[in-house]
Formats: C-alpha cells, sequence, structure tokens
C-alpha cells in the first residue's frame, strides 16, 4: 500500500517542522511539502499532489478558510484536515462549511493527528475531542457536557488512578489522558483532582463502583 502524501499549510516554521518530524516517524505516511500560506498551497498543490492537506486558519494572505474552498472547489475529492488552535464552534462550523474533512486542535497529541489523516483517507469526518465537544449544546448550567469517553476518565481518575493507570486500562496513550483530564477540567471549571473526585460523587458518577467519600 502506498503512503498518504501530506501537505503541511502552516505560516509558522516551528510548528510546521514539528508536525513534519512526527508525521515522518510513521512509514505509511509521506510529507510532500510545507508551505507558509493559503495562496501557496492554491498554487502548488495540483504538483505535489497530496492525499491529505493539514491547512492553518490564520494564515497572511488567503486564509485557511478560502484556501480550503478553493482547494475543495478545484478538486472535491482532496481531503482537508484543520488544524487550528481555535476551537469557538464558529471557527469548526464555518471550516466544516467551506468543505474541510475534519478539525485538528493544535494541543492535541500527536497520535490524534495521525488518526485524524487515518479517518478522513477512510472517507470519514474527523472532529478531535474537543472540537467535538464544542459544538455539543450545552447542560443546563451552561457548561459543555462530557463525551463519554470523558465520563469514563472522570471515573477513573475520582477513584484515585494516575494518568498512567488510566492509560493501561483504557488502552490509550498517557498524553491523551492528559489531554482528557484538561478538556473535563476546563468544561466543569474545576482545577484539582480533588474537586473532581468531589464532583463525581455529588453527581453519581462513583455510584455503584464501591468508592465511598
Amino acid at each position: 500500500m502506498s503512503a498518504t502524501r501530506v501537505l503541511i499549510v502552516d505560516d509558522h516554521p516551528m510548528v510546521a517542522d514539528g508536525i513534519e518530524a512526527i508525521l515522518e516517524s510513521y512509514p505509511d505516511i509521506e510529507v510532500v511539502g510545507t508551505l507558509s500560506n493559503g495562496q501557496e498551497a492554491v498554487d502548488k498543490v495540483a504538483a505535489l499532489a497530496p492525499d491529505v492537506v493539514l491547512m492553518d486558519l490564520n494564515m497572511p494572505g488567503v486564509n485557511g478558510l478560502s484556501a480550503t474552498e478553493i482547494l475543495i472547489e478545484n478538486d472535491a475529492d482532496l481531503r482537508v484536515l484543520i488544524l487550528s488552535m481555535h476551537d469557538s464552534p464558529e471557527y469548526i462550523s464555518t471550516a466544516l462549511n467551506h468543505g474541510a474533512k475534519g478539525y485538528v486542535l493544535k494541543d492535541v497529541p500527536t497520535d490524534q493527528i495521525k488518526e485524524a489523516i487515518d479517518r478522513v483517507m477512510a472517507g470519514e469526518q474527523y472532529l478531535c475531542t474537543g472540537a467535538s465537544a464544542s459544538l455539543q449544546p450545552k447542560t443546563a448550567d451552561g457548561r459543555e457536557p462530557l463525551t463519554s469517553r470523558e465520563q469514563t476518565i472522570l471515573l477513573q481518575l475520582a477513584q484515585g488512578k494516575s494518568n498512567k493507570e488510566v492509560a493501561n486500562t483504557l488502552g490509550i496513550s498517557v498524553r491523551t489522558v492528559e489531554t482528557h483530564r484538561k478538556n473535563i477540567k476546563r468544561k466543569l471549571g474545576i482545577s484539582s483532582t480533588a474537586g473532581l473526585t468531589r464532583y463525581a460523587l455529588e453527581h453519581g458518577v462513583l455510584q455503584g463502583t464501591g468508592v465511598g467519600l
């Protein structure tokens, strides 16, 4: 099977170089170029022939949204993945409406970038956990609801397990647990592990687990 050809478009060289180094460590991915703005992507995509374009949003000249729309208009089969620091619902929904096949936040563990590429290559849409949560309706108290995965990790953490123990139990990386933990704390407005445990007790998360006060 031939390697997936990936084009990186980001105006921050350190970010682009870092992503390139990560992706090049996978034998089934070939980075065909790193460009610094949307206009370069529009001008060079035909020659570089990528399968997937990792596109930043805020860039000088032609921004990521405009470039995505143009690229998809020229080649409906091209898969554009937005890789951005912005997690607002407006950014995410607008990017998807412009034809992007997925949205990944820049602070995700590196294995999620690889997963996103694999998923869009399989014809699926991919939203990282943070992006997906941003598009979900708020709860009655104005908080973002926890995903089922986050609820599972909250239960594990409230039982006093370390990030490494949670990772081993669920078969995921420690970095992924750390990212989920950060998202849980952000959504619940809780800064400490003790606070997470108290929340779990007060909201019945620990019911039936044998964990007491």
